[in-house]
C-alpha cells in the first residue's frame, strides 16, 4: 500500500522513514511540519514558484546583514523546498504524485481550496489509502464561520485569550507570540502522530484531520474556562496575578520586576522565612491559600511594599536560597544565555549556504535512543525541486520544460 512508512535508517529521530508533504504557509502548518522534521521525518515543503511562503517576505527583521526574513527561518528548518504551481493541471498532477508516496499531508488553505484543485482528501485517499491528511483552517471545515479568514490576533480576541491577558485597568493584550497558531501546530502534530500510530496498529488506512485555530484557542483556555463553567462568572484580566493563588505574581522591585510563586502550602513557610516575616506565618488571615485569597488585598499590599525595597537580584536570590520559585522577567538575550537553556541545547545553530551560521532555538523533545535534532537549514525557495522530481523519475529535460512553463 502506498503511504506506508519507509524502513527507518536509525540516523535521525523517531519519525525517520515518514514522508510529510507540507503544503502550508506562514505559521501553524509550518510549525507543525518543522516539529515532524525535527523528529526525523522527510518534510517536503511545497511553495508557489514566484514568491513561496509569504513569510519569506516578512521583514524586517532579516537575519543580521542578510536579505533572509527571520520569521521564515524560525519554522522551516530540516525541510526540503519544492516549487509547484497548484493552479495548473500539471502542478496538481505532480502534487498528486507526491501525495501518493507520502505518509502525511499538511495544508492550511481556506476551506474548499484543495477540493477546487482536485486535491481534497476524498480524491487523494483513493490514490493513497494510508495517507494522513491534516487540514488546518481558522474555524474548521463545518459550522457557520467555516469560510471566514482568520489570523492569530483575531483568534486570540475571539477565543477569549485577550479577555484575560493584560492589566485590569489597561487594554486587552495579545500574548507576545502568535500563540493560537503555535498551539494549533502543536495539536496538529499530536494528532498526526496519533493517526500514524492508529494506522500502524489498525488496518493501515489513513484518515483526515480537521484542525482549527478557534478550536485550539477554546481548548487552551483550560482552567480559565473551567472557572467560568464552575461559577458562571467570566474571568477577567489580572496582569501578572492569578485569581486563586496568593502570592503568585510579578512584584515591582527597586530596579525592575521579579516573579514569585507560592502555589502550595509547604512553600508558604519558606516564603515567610525568606522575608524574615514570622508575623505573616502566625497571622490566621493567611494560614491557608484559601485564607490568603480571601484577604489578598491586605496581604498583597504588604508584600508589594516590602518587596519594592529589594532589587530584583536580591529578592530572587533570597527566594531561591529558601527554595521558593522566583525569577527575574528575562528578555530574549537573558533566555538564550541562561545556563540551563544552554545546558539543554536550546540555543543551537545550523549552517546556511548564503548567510553562514544561523542561530535558533533548539529542539525541546529529548529521546534516549532516537534523538530529534536540527540537521539542515531552512531551505531556499525551490532548493530541492529537481532533487524531489528526480525521485519521481522525471528527467532533466522534462523538469526544464516544467520550469519554462511556470509549473515549478
Amino acid at each position: 500500500m502506498t503511504g506506508e512508512a519507509k524502513d527507518p535508517s536509525g540516523e535521525t529521530g523517531p519519525l525517520d522513514g515518514i514522508t510529510v508533504l507540507d503544503a502550508s504557509r506562514v505559521l501553524a502548518g509550518p510549525f507543525c511540519g518543522m516539529q515532524l522534521a525535527d523528529l526525523g521525518a522527510d518534510v517536503i515543503k511545497v511553495e508557489r514558484p514566484d514568491t513561496g511562503d509569504q513569510t519569506r517576505g516578512w521583514a524586517p527583521p532579516t537575519y543580521r546583514d542578510s536579505d533572509v526574513a527571520s520569521y521564515y527561518l524560525s519554522v522551516n528548518r530540516n525541510k526540503r523546498s519544492v516549487t509547484l504551481n497548484l493552479s495548473t493541471e500539471t502542478g496538481q498532477d505532480l502534487f498528486g504524485e507526491l501525495a501518493a508516496e507520502a505518509d502525511v499531508l499538511i495544508n492550511n488553505f481556506r476551506v474548499g481550496t484543495m477540493e477546487s484543485w482536485g486535491l481534497g482528501y476524498e480524491t487523494l485517499c483513493e490514490l493513497n489509502p494510508g495517507l494522513i491528511y491534516c487540514s488546518i483552517t481558522g474555524y474548521g471545515e463545518w459550522g457557520p464561520d467555516k469560510d471566514r479568514p482568520a489570523y492569530d490576533l483575531v483568534v486570540q480576541a475571539e477565543g477569549g485569550m485577550m479577555s484575560i491577558t493584560g492589566e485590569p485597568d489597561g487594554q486587552p493584550v495579545r500574548v507576545g507570540v502568535a500563540i493560537t497558531d503555535i498551539v494549533t501546530g502543536l495539536y496538529s502534530t499530536q494528532s498526526i502522530i496519533a493517526a500514524l500510530l492508529e494506522r500502524e496498529i489498525g488496518d493501515g488506512r489513513g484518515q483526515k484531520l480537521d484542525m482549527s485555530l478557534l478550536d485550539s484557542a477554546a481548548a487552551l483556555n483550560s482552567y480559565a474556562a473551567m472557572f467560568y463553567f464552575a461559577t458562571g462568572d467570566p474571568p477577567e484580566r489580572r496582569g501578572g496575578k492569578i485569581k486563586n493563588i496568593v502570592p503568585y505574581q510579578a512584584f515591582e522591585t527597586a530596579d525592575d520586576y521579579a516573579v514569585i510563586a507560592v502555589p502550595s502550602e509547604h512553600l508558604w513557610p519558606k516564603f515567610c522565612e525568606a522575608l524574615d516575616r514570622p508575623d505573616l506565618l502566625a497571622d490566621e488571615r493567611f494560614e491557608t491559600n484559601t485564607d490568603r485569597v480571601a484577604n489578598r488585598d491586605v496581604l498583597e499590599a504588604d508584600l508589594e511594599a516590602e518587596i519594592s525595597e529589594y532589587t530584583t537580584d536580591e529578592i530572587v536570590s533570597l527566594m531561591q536560597e529558601h527554595d521558593v520559585p522566583a525569577t527575574p522577567i528575562n528578555r530574549m538575550d537573558d533566555v538564550y544565555d541562561h545556563p540551563q537553556v544552554l545546558a539543554r541545547g536550546m540555543r543551537t545553530s545550523v549552517d546556511h549556504p548564503d548567510i553562514g551560521e544561523v542561530e535558533m532555538p533548539g529542539v525541546p523533545m529529548h529521546f534516549s535512543r532516537t534523538p530529534a535534532s536540527v540537521r539542515s537549514h531552512p531551505p531556499e525557495l525551490g532548493e530541492h525541486t529537481r532533487e524531489v522530481l528526480h525521485e519521481l523519475d522525471y528527467d532533466e529535460e522534462t523538469i526544464d520544460r516544467f520550469e519554462a512553463d511556470g509549473i515549478v
